[in-house]
């Protein structure tokens, strides 16, 4: 049509229209290419969906591995690289500014018949919710490590995080690591599925020891090697005698390692291949590394350098081959639900156009647009009005989505992280009747409780620091800009000072806050002004006391009357949550009425909120309700009230102390500033653990109290002219000595 109707048009000789016609069809065409992954397979069979996130210690190498398996997979025309600030996933500012990443990008892509929801995650603690939040809704997940640094910090945090939720991993290897890290530091059983062929500058490809296939990329010239084609052969006798024994002795312990962690592959070889384990065909050998990939008693390994365009194909071979489809991750919830619609909600974005965009994973139905959702958590009902699907900061709108796929929602205004999404509360109340049909509800839970998702823990904040507009007159609109960043990370905390009225942020880090502060200017035109950064201390009790309060007030011609006797006892402190427990006796659980329990509850957990010393938050308490005695009439505020002060009596008799956070510290320095760098610890309080080597470097693992890590990176990068790198983790909260306690107390009264 197009070309008839240019042909016709008397202003152009036909030559021109042909030549014009021809032009116009060929950039249609490569548009409907660039967007083929968008409307080919708008619902694949949910067997092809993975669902992967890639995950790894900041610099690893995760987002550059990103970029390569979008390039490989026709998504993008051009490698983008972190360096100039290009990439799909990192299209923030600040992210292509620090050439890191701050928070998670989902992007979408085909690669051969299965269809990838991949998910950029960041490698910095102060941005570890958003892995957590991720791995929440995700079916696997690609562990990248650093051949120069080995098994990191933040590795081991993510691993861990991983771990928790059940997520089966592949790891890939990129610059040619070793495995033996793998099993020392991550506690897992490494699978070694490829032999590198050659090393560092030498690296040229590796050996697959499943098929015995060799693939190597030979690039045609240095400004062309975008690593799109390589070449795939059997091993045979012409090879290198090294590498041709070094398969030979890798495949069969891998076949050894295989045969010990999965019995069907076992029985197979001594009943069919006795003789020569060696004859294994290797699509058996495949599907017993799936079994056992599953089953999460091996992990996957294989090796590549991303940045120079190796090895990642094969990368993407083995997540669809040996990771999870939806399906295979056993949810009780998608049996209860049956064919409704049920998803969970890990993220929330802003738009100024559009509002906020909310992530979800549906787990079981049909999601549509232009349909009203229930949302159990706020007990709301609200309209979606569009779907869309997510390409990183890029977005597709498409008529509907199933169940094992990731949806980008407009419309959803009061969802936030955590919330489960049903098509309505009939559903809810049907799938809650199937719960407790089979079993699994607890009578004492409500009628929802058992059909709702889990959400995301969220951890505290460590540090804070006050925030002031530029005038009043742009007070609101601060409130405004800290209202929707909270709603997009639950991890960011603000509150009102009661003393001083100002508006306090609370984040985890240095960086965290940093970021915070900058996107309010960049994105909400505010230009704020931040007070000096301070320690989110913590307090907990000395001793375990049994006490017992009254409280009688006349209110008109009512009378209030409660006696409440409770016990608090110090416990275990953990770093998540408030570590805070309250229990009824048994008897009195049983006679207070839901209204009179909720009155104590509130009580309770007011009183957690500040401490008797220096007025932080409590960790480590446990309070037992021993009896709530009442007039009749009187009201659950003052029981409540009646709580709160005999809570306060009680943590003033058990006695105060103050906690701080103590981080986890990994300096990677060389061995020349060593000295410079363990003496600067030593004036921080800083505790040494261990002091191992890293190629030509030391690592220096050690404790120190966060306090004294204020401006840290400065102080390093001082010290050792540039060359360190450090990692900081939050690893316990621990009791100040009494000499640094009197002297907070001090400071903080204004006598310091």
């Amino acid at each position: 049509v197009l070309v008839l109707y240019l042909m016709f048009l008397n202003q152009y000789s036909c030559c021109m229209n042909v030549y014009v016609a021809f032009y116009c069809c060929t950039c249609i065409c490569l548009r409907l290419y660039d967007v083929k992954s968008l409307r080919a397979v708008v619902n694949p069979d949910i067997s092809k969906i993975r669902n992967i996130g890639i995950m790894a210690h900041i610099d690893a190498g995760k987002t550059t591995t990103t970029e390569r398996m979008l390039y490989y997979s026709g998504y993008t025309r051009a490698l983008g690289d972190v360096d100039d600030g290009d990439t799909v996933t990192d299209f923030m500012a600040q992210e292509r500014e620090r050439g890191i990443t701050i928070q998670s990008a989902a992007v979408t892509f085909d690669w051969k018949t299965h269809r990838i929801n991949l998910i950029d995650t960041p490698g910095h603690v102060d941005f570890t919710l958003e892995v957590e939040r991720a791995l929440r809704v995700l079916d696997g997940a690609v562990a990248v490590f650093d051949a120069s640094a080995g098994v990191e910090a933040q590795t081991l945090t993510v691993w861990r995080q991983a771990e928790k939720h059940h997520v089966p991993c592949l790891c890939f290897l990129n610059k040619m690591d070793k495995p033996a890290s793998i099993k020392q530091k991550l506690k897992a059983n490494p699978v070694l599925l490829q032999i590198p062929v050659g090393s560092g500058r030498n690296f040229s490809g590796v050996v697959d020891l499943l098929t015995n296939q060799k693939m190597i990329w030979k690039p045609k010239s240095m400004r062309h090697d975008d690593g799109r084609m390589f070449e795939s052969k059997p091993l045979d006798q012409s090879d290198e005698p090294e590498l041709l024994q070094e398969v030979n002795e890798a495949r069969a312990a891998l076949i050894e390692q295989v045969a010990d962690l999965d019995d069907e592959f076992a029985e197979l070889l001594l009943t069919d291949f006795s003789d020569n384990f060696d004859a294994v065909p290797s699509i058996k050998l495949q599907e017993a590394v799936r079994r056992v990939t599953l089953a999460r008693k091996g992990v996957p390994v294989l090796c590549g350098s991303s940045l120079r365009n190796k090895g990642v194909q094969p990368l993407l071979d083995a997540i669809t081959a040996y990771l999870p489809a939806p399906n295979e991750r056993h949810h009780d919830l998608v049996r209860w639900y049956k064919d409704d619609l049920c998803a969970l909600a890990f993220k929330v974005l802003h738009d100024k156009q559009r509002g906020p965009l909310v992530f979800l994973r549906i787990y079981s139905g049909t999601l549509k647009p232009q349909t009203a959702v229930h949302n159990i958590n706020r007990n709301s009902i609200e309209r979606m009005s569009r779907l869309l699907v997510p390409f990183a900061d890029q977005h597709v709108e498409i008529p509907s989505m199933t169940a094992g796929n990731i949806a980008l929602t407009v419309g959803l205004k009061q969802t936030v992280t955590g919330d489960t999404i049903v098509s309505s509360k009939a559903s809810a109340a049907a799938a809650a009747r199937r719960a407790q049909n089979d079993g699994v509800e607890s009578k004492k839970r409500g009628e929802h409780a058992s059909v709702v998702l889990s959400g995301v823990e969220v951890p505290d904040p460590v540090f804070f620091c006050t925030i002031e507009p530029p005038t009043m007159a742009k007070q609101a609109d601060l409130e405004n800009a800290l209202s929707c960043l909270q709603r997009e990370d639950p991890s960011l905390k603000v509150r009102i000072d009661s003393d001083s009225g100002q508006t306090v942020l609370c984040g985890m880090g240095e960086l965290h806050i940093e970021i915070i502060h900058d996107r309010i200017r960049r994105e909400y035109g505010i230009e704020t002004h931040l007070g000096p950064l301070r320690v989110a201390y913590r307090e907990s009790i000395l001793h375990e006391v049994s006490t017992t309060d009254t409280l009688d007030r006349t209110v008109g011609e009512r009378r209030h009357l409660a006696t409440v006797e409770l016990a608090i006892t110090p416990h275990e402190i953990s770093t998540t949550g408030s570590s805070c427990e309250l229990a009824f006796t048994e008897e009195l659980g049983g006679q207070l009425s839901p209204e009179i329990k909720e009155a104590v509850e509130n009580g309770v957990h007011s009183s957690y909120l500040q401490g008797p010393l220096l007025g932080y938050p409590l960790r480590g308490v446990s309070t037992l309700i021993k009896s709530v005695k009442m007039e009749p009439g009187t009201s659950p505020a003052m029981v409540s009230a009646c709580v709160s002060r005999c809570m306060l009596k009680a943590l003033r008799l058990a006695g105060g102390q103050v906690l701080e956070p103590v981080m986890s510290l990994e300096v990677t320095v060389g061995e020349e500033r060593l000295s410079s760098v363990l003496g600067d610890l030593a004036q921080r309080r800083g505790t040494v653990r261990d002091i191992q080597s890293r190629h030509d470097d030391k690592v220096l693992l050690a404790t120190v109290p966060l306090a004294e890590m204020m401006g840290y990176s400065t102080i390093l990068r001082t010290l050792t002219s540039g060359n360190a790198t450090f990692s900081l983790e939050l690893d316990t909260y621990e009791a100040m000595n009494p000499q640094d306690q009197n002297t907070l107390i001090k400071r903080m009264a204004g006598l310091l």
